[in-house]
């Protein structure tokens, strides 16, 4: 059986990869090279058109470093955006992502706040 040590171990791992994985992805995000990985919709509405191939170092990583500084300013906003506007700005998979995030959530709350409430008891 585990002990505590070895619970709080696994934990800090998972933790500590889940943040990595956000912060690279959240990074990855903002470079211009990745434009079409994560806003191919952009490039069908003929919102942005591919970059000219001369422009050097600027085509591939992002010199903006205030753009750094909010890089995650996505997840706040898309959290308060309706379930059309998330279809519209994103597609119809991230609204389903979205909602099966919610609920996940929610039914994690919910049972875990029962299960205290429970213990206590």
């Amino acid at each position: 059986m585990a002990s505590v040590g070895d619970i709080g171990m696994s934990a800090l791992i998972n933790t500590l990869s889940a943040l990595g994985f956000l912060l690279a992805f959240a990074v990855l995000r903002i470079q211009p090279i990745n434009d079409r990985v994560y806003f191919p919709k952009w490039y069908v509405d003929g919102k942005r058109r591919s970059s000219p191939k001369n422009n050097g170092v600027r085509s591939w990583v992002n010199l903006n470093f205030k753009t750094y500084l909010t890089f995650l300013n996505w997840m706040p906003q898309s959290m308060k955006m309706t379930e059309p506007q998330i279809i519209t700005h994103a597609g119809l998979d991230s609204a389903v992502f979205l909602r099966i995030y919610t609920l996940g959530y929610r039914s994690f709350f919910c049972y875990f706040s029962t299960r205290i409430l429970l213990i206590d008891a």
